[in-house]
């Protein structure tokens, strides 16, 4: 069975393109207008992913997004975006896109950041999880942090974090007052294949670290300029695992 995607795109021309670029690659490409029907598509029906284009009628791509992060759909999303709209990727990526792809872009680009972004999405998918009684912790300060449930506990309270979030605090927090460069980050966290810029780490990085201020003080990430990241734990906290 081929997998389903959805466009959700107004500019019929771009619109024909992707779908047929899919199309021809084995892919079942359905084409959505307008961002209130997008949404309706994206809630009551399973997509392998779905490309969205930022400016729509109705509600915007970023509206989209959004409610679709509220309500819990997952499904990987790769937004389509303008070539200097900077701020428009950043805030993408901010409310959960998982990849974005320039305007004008080709068809070698569309379909591997395409397969890059599912293969991502099936690895995470399918990574075993381990029995309650068996389950490590990473104890750094204030932070608990549980590697195989994608969990992070600061005083009992649980703090949200995105996959890849998530993924770059625990590379970090396994080498502590490491350097650790934007290079380093991206071919771990999203892969040696993965075509976007450095701009997506600081951009996760920078999130992360606005949620751990927010929820604690012992453990923070500091940056180091032009190199990278390092993850401090102050005096009063404590690092160890088990």
């Amino acid at each position: 069975m081929s997998d389903k995607v959805l466009i959700i795109e107004d500019e019929p021309t771009l619109a024909r393109l992707v779908s047929y670029n899919l199309s021809q690659e084995g892919y079942e490409a359905e084409v959505v207008g307008n961002g209130a029907q997008g949404l309706h598509q994206a809630l009551h029906s399973d997509y392998a992913i779905i490309f969205l284009d930022l400016m729509l009628p109705g509600l915007s791509g970023f509206e989209v997004l959004q409610k679709l992060r509220e309500n819990g759909v997952k499904t990987p999303v790769i937004i389509l975006t303008a070539k200097t709209a900077e701020e428009e990727v950043v805030q993408g990526l901010k409310l959960g896109a998982d990849d974005y792809i320039t305007k004008p872009f080709g068809v070698a680009e569309l379909l591997a950041r395409t397969s890059a972004v599912l293969r991502r999405t099936r690895n995470e998918d399918s990574k075993p999880s381990k029995s309650e009684g068996g389950d490590k912790v990473i104890t750094l300060g204030d932070l608990q942090i549980y590697p195989d449930k994608y969990e992070v506990f600061t005083n009992g309270q649980w703090i949200t974090l995105r996959p890849k979030e998530f993924e770059v605090l625990l590379y970090l927090a396994e080498r502590p007052g490491i350097v650790i460069t934007r290079d380093d980050l991206m071919n771990v966290v999203w892969g040696f294949d993965y075509i976007g810029g450095q701009r997506t780490v600081d951009v996760h990085v920078s999130s992360l670290r606005k949620k751990l201020e927010l929820n604690q003080q012992t453990v923070q990430i500091e940056s180091i300029r032009g190199v990278g990241y390092k993850l401090i734990v102050s005096r009063s906290g404590r690092t160890g695992g088990k």
